[in-house]
């Protein structure tokens, strides 16, 4: 198989690197990325700013309709808009992250935003190019046929301590606060049962995917590995 049309999958729980991994193998071989996610807080967002209470599935599901999203697809710079509106730095607040487990797991808001990530997919294909997609459910339930399926994970205190550096990044800061590392933990927690206990797409490996713990790897060489498991199902493709 071509591999400039190979179709890659990569899941895996929060902190576990998905974003800078998956950008990174999309510019090593010259793909598209799709940022599931941000589409997951895109809806999340939606919702808080028109005072939709998250917690009522009822409420999001009779308005899970209504938003446009559009996510554009290169992986230097990948943005998301609402209804026009670039929501890519105010989707990744603290009331954003809190919303966007319990929005995730209406069914309503998961079929309406399968469909959208299958139209990425199909688009990037027809203009001859293949693509990164990250999440939750891309190869248990989006793209079930990717060229190849990754479960990345790490450790949960190395992916609180990356994920407490990021925020405090986003905040400005060198290093997080005392305290911080301990909390984002506790959040990562929270968020993985209910992203692995929901009923519908909970978080799971993916039948034949292939897992990649990146606890005592670098970025480049998490990115290296998948490269070479992509470049490797191309050949057996």
């Amino acid at each position: 198989m071509d591999i400039s049309r190979a179709v890659v999958a990569i899941d895996g729980p929060s902190g576990s690197g998905k974003s800078s991994t998956s950008r990174g193998v999309a510019r090593a071989l010259r793909l598209d990325y799709l940022d599931t996610g941000a589409m997951y807080r895109a809806m999340a967002w939606y919702m808080l700013d028109r005072g939709i209470d998250v917690s009522d599935p009822a409420a999001v599901a009779a308005v899970a309709h209504q938003p446009t999203l559009a996510s554009t697809t290169d992986p230097d710079a990948p943005t998301i808009a609402v209804d026009g509106v670039d929501v890519s730095e105010p989707i990744r607040g603290e009331a954003v992250t809190g919303a966007v487990s319990p929005v995730a797991a209406v069914p309503e808001v998961r079929a309406r935003l399968v469909e959208i990530q299958r139209a990425v997919v199909v688009a990037s294909l027809a203009e001859g190019r293949g693509i990164v997609v990250e999440g939750r459910d891309i190869g248990t339930v989006v793209l079930p046929d990717a060229t190849a399926k990754i479960f990345l994970t790490a450790d949960p205190e190395a992916r609180a301590a990356r994920r407490a550096l990021e925020d405090a990044g986003r905040a400005g800061d060198a290093a997080p606060a005392a305290g911080d590392i301990a909390a984002t933990a506790a959040s990562l927690a929270q968020r993985d049962a209910i992203d692995s206990g929901r009923a519908v797409a909970p978080l799971r490996r993916a039948d034949g995917a292939v897992q990649v713990d990146g606890t005592y790897l670098t970025l480049d060489e998490v990115i290296a590995t998948i490269v070479g498991i992509v470049e490797e199902a191309c050949s057996d493709g």
